[in-house]
Parts: C-alpha cells; sequence; structure tokens
C-alpha cells in the first residue's frame, strides 16, 4: 500500500486498524515527502522525526494488541508554534523560547490528539504571535507556497507552515488558529480546507493569546472530507469520526439552501477569484442545491471596526505586558508598530469596538433563518509576492486584503469552513467559503462535504502544485 498517503483521512485509519499497513511505515512516508521537499516549502520551525517514529511505533503497538485510542491513533498531524505541547519548545513565531511553564504543557486539543496516539510530525511556521495574515515572518523567514514555483507567494498567515506541511505530505491533518481568518487564509492560499469553530466551541488553554475575543482553534486538511473526520475525532461533543461522516453523507444538495447574493465579499476581487468562486456555486445549483438571497450587511460593518483598528493589536500588547513583556523589545518590524502604538487606544474607544461588535452579531444571527450557508470567495487576493511586501504600507495594504472576506466571521461570532474549487487567472487557487451559524459545526460540515461530492476535490480542480511537479 505504498500510496497510502495519499488517501482520504477514513481510508488511512481504516487499513491502520486492518492492519493493512502499519503506522510506522507511514510516517516514513511522510518524512520521505519532508526529506524530498522540505529544504524548499520551509514548513516546519521544528521538524521532529525521531519522536514522530517512536509515536508511530506506540500506535503500532496499541494496534497489534488490539487496542484502538481514536481514530487518529498512528496518523501523521503537524501543530502550528502557538500550540503548547509537552516536550516541544514553544516560540509562537517570535525570537524567543516562550517559558516552559505555561508553554511546553499540554493544552486541551493536543491532549486529545496524544490520548489518541496521533503522531506529531513537528510544529510549523507562523507570523509571529499569529498577527498578521501574508506569512511574513522576519526571525525565521516564511514558507513558500508551492502554486507558484517561480515567485516566493504568501502561504497565507498566521499559520503559514500549516497548508505547506500539507501539500508537503508531512502531515495529513494541521493545527491551526484563527482569530481574523489565520486557519482560512492559509487554506485558501495553499489549495487545501480550512475550519474555523464557533468562539468557545474548543479550549484555547494552551494556545498562545493573540486576541482573547476572538481566538479559536481550528484545522486544516487535504479535504473537506478529511476537516470532518479531524473534527469529528477531536470535538469533545462527538468522537465518532466514521460515523460523523456516514451522517453527514446523507444530506442531498437538493436539501441545502445557499445564500450567494452580498455584494460585499465579491467585489474587488483579483482576476479570477470571482469567476471561480460563482461558477463553483452556480454548479452546486445546477445539480440541486437551492440558492437564495440572503445579504449579511453586518459584515462590511465588522470590517470597518477592523479597518479601524479592531481589538486584536490592544489585546495581544496587553497579553505580552501582562506574560511577555521582554518581548515587546524585539517584536518583528512588520508588526512592532502597530502593536506598540495599541496602548494609546482608550479603554472607552476598546469597549465601544467591543460593543459594536457584539451588536453587529445579534443583528446577523436572523440572516440565516431561511438558509444553511452563506457562499463568498474565501480571499478576495491572488496570493501576493513577498517580495513586494518590503514597505510598511505595502504590507498594511495587503493585509487589509487578505482578511477582507474572513474576518467578519470572527468579529460576528460564526463558524465557516473553506475548500479548494479552483484557480485565479496567476494560477493560484481559489477557495470558496462556506459561512454559517454559531453552533452550527455539523451542518456546515455536512454542507461542505456534500458539495466537495458534487465539485471534486482540490486533486480534481488544482492538479499538482508545479514546485511540487518540477
Amino acid at each position: 500500500m505504498g500510496d497510502l498517503i495519499t488517501r482520504p483521512l477514513i481510508e488511512i485509519a481504516a487499513a491502520l486498524r486492518a492492519r493493512a499497513a502499519t503506522a510506522p511505515d507511514l510516517v516514513e512516508q511522510a518524512i520521505a515527502r519532508h526529506d524530498r521537499f522540505g529544504e524548499l516549502l520551509h514548513a516546519y520551525c521544528l521538524w521532529t522525526p525521531d519522536r514522530a517514529r517512536a509515536a508511530a511505533r506506540a500506535a503500532d503497538a496499541a494496534f497489534a494488541a488490539g487496542a484502538v485510542a481514536g481514530p487518529l491513533q498512528g496518523i501523521p498531524v503537524s501543530i502550528k508554534d502557538l500550540f503548547a505541547a509537552e516536550g516541544f519548545p514553544c516560540f509562537a513565531g517570535s525570537s524567543r523560547r516562550l517559558p516552559a511553564d505555561p508553554w511546553e504543557r499540554d493544552g486541551p486539543l493536543v491532549a486529545a490528539l496524544r490520548r489518541q496516539l496521533g503522531v506529531i510530525t513537528g510544529k510549523t511556521h507562523m507570523v509571529e504571535f499569529a498577527f498578521g495574515g501574508t506569512g511574513l515572518n522576519s526571525h525565521h523567514g516564511a514558507p513558500r507556497n508551492p502554486w507558484d514555483a517561480a515567485a516566493h507567494r504568501s502561504p497565507g498567515g498566521s499559520s503559514s507552515g500549516a497548508g505547506v506541511s500539507l501539500l508537503e505530505g508531512s502531515a495529513l491533518l494541521a493545527f491551526g488558529s484563527d482569530t481574523a481568518g489565520s486557519v482560512r487564509i492559509p487554506a485558501s492560499m495553499t489549495g487545501t480546507a480550512g475550519l474555523k469553530v464557533t468562539l468557545g466551541r474548543w479550549s484555547t488553554d494552551g494556545v498562545v493569546t493573540l486576541s482573547h475575543s476572538f481566538d479559536t482553534p481550528g484545522l486544516l486538511a487535504r479535504s473537506a472530507a478529511d476537516i470532518a473526520y479531524g473534527f469529528a475525532a477531536l470535538d469533545p461533543a462527538l468522537g465518532d469520526a466514521e460515523g460523523f461522516l456516514a451522517k453527514c453523507a446523507t444530506l442531498s444538495l437538493d436539501r441545502v439552501r445557499i445564500a450567494i447574493d452580498d455584494p460585499f465579499f465579491w467585489r474587488d476581487c483579483d482576476p479570477g477569484i470571482a469567476e471561480a468562486a460563482c461558477e463553483a456555486v452556480e454548479a452546486l445549483g445546477r445539480q440541486g442545491a437551492v440558492l437564495r438571497p440572503a445579504p449579511l450587511p453586518e459584515a462590511a460593518e465588522a470590517y470597518a471596526v477592523f479597518l479601524d483598528g479592531g481589538v486584536s493589536a490592544i489585546e495581544l500588547r496587553s497579553f505580552l505586558d501582562r506574560e511577555l513583556p521582554e518581548w515587546l523589545d524585539r517584536l518583528d518590524p512588520v508588526m512592532a508598530p502597530v502593536v506598540c502604538a495599541a496602548e494609546t487606544l482608550s479603554a472607552r474607544d476598546y469597549l465601544a469596538r467591543l460593543g459594536r461588535l457584539r451588536a453587529l452579531a445579534r443583528r446577523a444571527a436572523p440572516r440565516f433563518d431561511g438558509v444553511d450557508v452563506i457562499a463568498t470567495p474565501t480571499l478576495c487576493i491572488t496570493p501576493p509576492v513577498l517580495a513586494a511586501l518590503g514597505s510598511a504600507e505595502a504590507y498594511l495594504a495587503a493585509n487589509r486584503r487578505i482578511v477582507r472576506n474572513t474576518v467578519a466571521v470572527n468579529y460576528l461570532g460564526l463558524c465557516a469552513i473553506t475548500m479548494p474549487i479552483g484557480r485565479d487567472r496567476a494560477g493560484m487557487p481559489v477557495g470558496l467559503q462556506f459561512i454559517a451559524p454559531p453552533w452550527a459545526e455539523e451542518k456546515l460540515l455536512a454542507v461542505a462535504l456534500a458539495a466537495e461530492r458534487a465539485l471534486g476535490t482540490a486533486a480534481d480542480r488544482l492538479g499538482t502544485p508545479p514546485a511540487l511537479a518540477a
């Protein structure tokens, strides 16, 4: 079963349980992928093959004894470098190692993975303290987006190495975090799938803070089906990944109501983005999905709060002042001016912004009464060439555009998934975002799986990244 690593997670897990394949063989395939592409792609800040081999042996020994610890047993998983994990140093993209207490103790999500005998392959690169969507990091460099073999384009951020680790083939699931789009942005830019869960659905304990008001853990995977499998495996309310996928499969497209007409998400997209997303939605309509009007005007208002300064900078500044004051003088120069200037924000303005966002979230909730999801292009921007972002002005302008279609999901308390559906005119991946009400992840994933069955996977619609084909 030499091609096992390319198969869906549900098939890989079944093969491992049936002893048709072994976890050590699977992990060796992942390691071989990293040996081939790792230097080019730069996905990891900490690559730990020996630990991965040991974890795979433990998973295989349990299988051999007839013990199944969970759906992710033996599965290679990368984790973003802001997840605390025992035995792994944590830098959160900064130039210094964070204190071992508490940032080298397993948080709930990592502990759930370990209980299932999942295999951690290493820690992936990120924007320092998750503050930004471009992937730039002056301390450690940025991973390479393999969809452009010539230019070093953005891999997305702030979970910049997560999607790249999946394309590399060294991980089959990736842990990320999403405060303004930091799971969906890199997923869209790398042609993978990414899930942003409802605030509070998954604990942020053991995840380095950017914004305590909006931080959410999340997942990236090669397909919506793999995302659903990983979500069910890790979610405290579920656990039966195969049963969850089987339940999702019962939803047919003719029972799905999709809203598409909000102009905020569709205007001013780079060439080919809106066209690819629109074609995908229209294809779903032709195959039975019900397309309905349901605008979400609160999205534009939420984005206006972001443009005013949002709340992440002041909440990050508060976290650093309180927990890591010595880090302030060594912040990445692309983010330092904004974080340092946040100290001038008054308490009145900070609370006013939070109040405005909470009011918008209340107004947005009824917009979903007649639809299951709202469909949008995940991003309005082609992944930029990183060399073009050298000035502060260029960086900030790109970052504002990168988060335009994602940040409202966080600010309005919603959940969302992005899935790859084509390429833009620059040949870069385009993601289709489905937005759902809070605590509706099960329905959201069922819709995404129905769409993926109708449209095809990334391999069907995008092909092979040119840098990997070369």
